[in-house]
């Protein structure tokens, strides 16, 4: 199964790697709408996202900005779980700051998850693990394997279509 999980993988990072190399500086913090998450500087200059414990109604609008961070959040998140790093908060995690390292910080994940991925047999899969399933018990390393590309098959979705939606519009940030 791991060389299946690894093929899905590549599949949904070239649909990653096709907008992400689209995208201009430009994009990242343009706001789609009135209701938006995006990335803002704290007065020590580290870029933080719009956060909320309990998800808002309406569910804002998020960012390119903010899409990346969240990726990176939570794929460090689950990088951390499957290599028994302690986890990070998602507070622990900053936007870098521009478009071109939020990409190049994307790229250094996804080559971490290659290589942690090469490294999985699957008697490993069958390994117990809570991430990010906190309470619910029974899910595998083979589930957070599944998850990771589903969830990063749903944010470059929603990246893409927010470049797209961008480039047609001809809205300026």
């Amino acid at each position: 199964m791991i060389d299946e999980a690894r093929r899905q993988f590549e599949l949904a990072w070239s649909l990653a790697e096709l907008h992400l190399a689209a995208l201009v500086e430009e994009d990242f913090l343009w706001e789609p709408a009135d209701v938006c998450w995006t990335v803002h500087r704290d007065d020590a200059g580290v870029w933080r996202p719009d956060w909320a414990e309990s998800e808002p109604e309406p569910v804002p609008v998020p960012t390119i900005a903010w899409l990346t961070w969240h990726i990176d959040y939570w794929w460090t998140a689950a990088i951390d779980a499957l290599t028994g790093t302690s986890g990070r908060d998602w507070s622990d995690v900053s936007w870098p700051g521009t478009g071109v390292a939020a990409v190049s910080r994307l790229r250094a994940l996804a080559a971490q998850w290659r290589n942690l991925l090469a490294g999985i047999t699957d008697q490993q899969l069958a390994a117990p693990t809570t991430f990010p399933w906190e309470a619910d018990a029974g899910r595998t390393v083979a589930d957070t394997v599944l998850w990771v590309t589903v969830e990063l098959t749903k944010n470059v979705s929603e990246l893409g279509q927010l470049r797209l939606l961008r480039a047609v519009t001809g809205t300026p940030p």
